[in-house]
This record gives C-alpha cells, structure tokens and sequence, in this order.
C-alpha cells in the first residue's frame, strides 16, 4: 500500500517536534491496515495539531478549538463507512471537554489522537488540562493550583471502549497502538505524550526516558475496556431506528380558498403567559396555509414560562418568505399589558396602515394607527380564550384571513371536545364584530 502523505504539503513542525513523528506513524498504520485516502477523513482542531489534514491525501475537516469530536460524530453517522479519525492537542482535550464525554457516553466509532504535550504550544506555551504542577510554563504559577487530567483515565470514566497511553518516541509501539485504536469497533482515545520543543521543553526536559517513566507511575491503559464494551453508537442507532415505526411525515395541507389579500401581511400578538399566544399563531399560519400562503412564526417569552409577556409574530405571504422580521405590522393584536408593554416602542411608529384590535379596551401607548376595542369579557369569553377570539373577530371581518380559512384550520389543530370548544369562543367573537 503506498503511503497516503501529501507531497506537496510535507510536515512542517518545530525541529524536534513529537507531532512529525505521529504523523508518520498514521501513515504507517493507515498503509498497514490498507487504508485508501477515499476511505479515510481527518478531522483536525486547532492548534499544532490541527495541521495534520493537510498532510495526507485524505478526506479532510477543519474545526474549531475543541470541536473537532462533533464534526467527527457528524460525519460517522452519515457516512459510516469511512474511519474517521480526529486529531487535536491536549489544549483542545480540554476546551471540548464536554465533547469528549459526550462521544465517550455515546461509543462512537470514531479514533482520537491526542498530541500531548503539556501546554498550549501554538499560543505561547501556557498551561493545558495535563500540564504537571511542577512544570514551568508561560502562565506563571496557574498550573501549581490544578490537578491535571489523566486522559485515559478520563476516558474510561466517559465511557469509551478503548483508551491507550502512548509515546511518540517509541514509533513501532505507536504504529501498533494506532492501528488497534483505528480498528477498535467504538470510540478509540490514543493518549500520544510528546515534547514540544518550541514552548515546553525549554524548561521542562521530556526525553523518552523521561516519558517511560513518567506514564510507568500512572494506572495500566493499553487498549479496550472491558468494562465499557457496549455496541457501537452508530450501528446501535440504524438497528434500533429500522424496528422503529416509519415516521409519516408532515400533514399535507391542501390550498382550498382564495386568499383574502395578494400581498405579504404582517400580524403581531402582543399577550401575556396562558392566553396561548403560540397555539394562536399557529392557527393563523394554519389558516393561511389553507389558501396555499406560505406563513412563518417567530415568539418571544420569558424563561419563566408560566408568567410575564408573551408575544407571537407571523408573516403570511404568497412567495416564499426570506425575511421574517416585523417593522411595521399591518395588525396588532393587543391582549394583555404584558405584551403591550413588550414592545411598547413600537406604538410611536406607527401610522393608519396599522389596525390594531384592541381586546377589552386596555391601554395603548399613543400611537397613530387605526383602532378597534372589541369586548370579549361581556361576552364571558375567559381570558385563556381570547387570543383565539381574537383570530375568529379578525376572519370575521376578512382581515388577513377569512372565516372559511380559520374553520379549516381549527381541525388540524384541535380535536374532540377542545375543538368543540374552539368552534364555540370563535362563534362568540364572530357575532361581535361589525
């Protein structure tokens, strides 16, 4: 098998860098297990580290500083027969901490190889996640206050079925613990201890004797962990999505009216928590749907939920909508103060191309556009209810969407007794409009 080096992109790295060496050994491992370049992706981080996809012939993907694990899951699930393999350093091990859990927890099939070697080498030689305490860095004294990680140990407690510590000094070991790890069915972590002569060790002799005896005084890890064996994730995923019902798709929603108007129309419910606002919108985007619109929705709630203001916007257009922000709406409906205070601001801008549907008489910041009052608690319409009543006053007066278009709608959001009911306060609010 020839080697899958990029000829014209040859390992530029610090004299005495440890990370050419692992280049070369992936090569070696890649020709040994017959690796072909369109079998094989890289997938590189940033830092030093994140050179290596331009030096092979290979699939490649460049990612941001810890996340080159997602971008690695990615690619696995979708295209499950190439091996994948992820490099970064010790510094993006420890920015995409919560990257390296998840993949463990999940045991994809996906090989890491971790260049460690101690600190941040490309920016400046400060202090990583596997740092020693007594190293001497560029960040002063910071790594004397933590404890570095153990990334095999780490590994196992994520949940990986493989974890190997390595040296990039012992070159045949590595090409061996290379192959096992990329031929390991589930997620592989390659722990590569390295020096790097730039940065770290101008101060701190790493030699492979010193590397030896290092990792001789750190728990055994040399390969698959019987206690994380499990199925791999992605095969795992495909087998128990096929005994899976078919998912039947969205409802198919057929064009059966004329729209009421040819143009795009803007509307604004301004509402406070349980007068549901959203379920309200979306009955209009319903209903404009029904006359082959295209519709969007955007809302604004608080993170309480369950109290505060809570608006909803939506755009029905005869063409595709690119833009769904709201300037100038050509309705408000105004619900509760909560939400009229929201976007309280909004009122000066407004002229008489606006309509605003006043619900009970509540007050309005001065404003210059049309507006109606329209009682719905004389009527004993519950306050839970009037974003609904609302729509059916405003179909009732063939603003935006018709009374024909919300009826269809209201049985593609509702059922049984809830949409008897929805019939009914629809009904009450149609026979007070004009």
């Amino acid at each position: 098998m020839d080697s899958l080096l990029n000829p014209d992109r040859p390992p530029v790295f610090c004299p005495g860098c440890a990370h050419e060496l692992v280049v070369k050994a992936l090569d070696r491992a890649l020709q040994q297990m017959n690796r072909q370049g369109h079998q094989v992706v890289i997938v590189s981080d940033i830092g030093c580290s994140g050179l290596f996809d331009t030096f092979f012939h290979t699939h490649a993907f460049h990612g941001l500083h810890g996340r080159a694990l997602t971008y690695g899951t990615g690619l696995k699930i979708a295209r499950p027969d190439l091996t994948v393999i992820v490099t970064m350093g010790d510094g993006g091990m420890g920015i995409g901490g919560a990257h390296f859990l998840s993949t463990g927890r999940r045991n994809m099939d996906v090989t890491l190889l971790i260049l460690n070697n101690f600190n941040y080498g490309m920016t400046g030689g400060q202090c990583s996640a596997t740092t020693p305490t007594d190293a001497r860095v560029a960040s002063g004294f910071l790594n004397q206050l933590e404890k570095p990680v153990d990334i095999c140990a780490l590994a196992d407690s994520a949940g990986a079925s493989f974890a190997a510590r390595s040296s990039a000094c012992r070159s045949t070991e590595l090409v061996d613990d290379i192959t096992r790890a990329v031929r390991h069915e589930g997620f592989a972590v390659l722990d590569i201890w390295g020096g790097c002569p730039g940065r770290y060790t101008r101060h701190n002799p790493v030699t492979p004797k010193t590397i030896d005896t290092a990792q001789a005084e750190l728990p055994p890890c040399r390969g698959e962990i019987p206690a994380n064996a499990r199925p791999e994730y992605g095969a795992h995923y495909r087998e128990t999505a096929a005994r899976e019902k078919p998912d039947p798709g969205p409802v198919r929603i057929e064009a059966g009216f004329d729209p009421v108007v040819q143009e795009r129309r803007e509307v604004m419910m301004l509402g406070s928590a349980g007068q549901r606002i959203v379920t309200a919108g979306e009955l209009l985007c319903l209903s404009g749907l029904t006359s082959g619109l295209h519709a969007t929705q955007k809302t604004d709630y608080p993170i309480t939920v369950l109290r505060g203001h809570s608006v909803t916007e939506v755009v029905l257009d005869p063409q595709p909508i690119g833009y769904t922000g709201i300037e100038t709406p050509d309705v408000i409906i105004a619900l509760a103060p909560e939400g009229i205070n929201r976007k309280q601001s909004l009122f000066s801008t407004l002229d008489e191309t606006t309509f605003i549907l006043n619900i009970d008489g509540l007050e309005l910041p001065p404003t210059a556009a049309e507006v109606m009052t329209l009682d719905l608690k004389s009527r004993g319409i519950r306050s839970a209810d009037r974003a609904l009543a609302a729509l059916g006053a405003l179909a009732g007066m063939n603003r935006v969407i018709s009374l024909p278009m919300l009826q269809a709608a209201l049985p593609l959001r509702f059922s049984g007794k809830v949409l008897e009911k929805a019939r009914t306060v629809i009904d009450k609010a149609v026979s007070q409009t004009p």
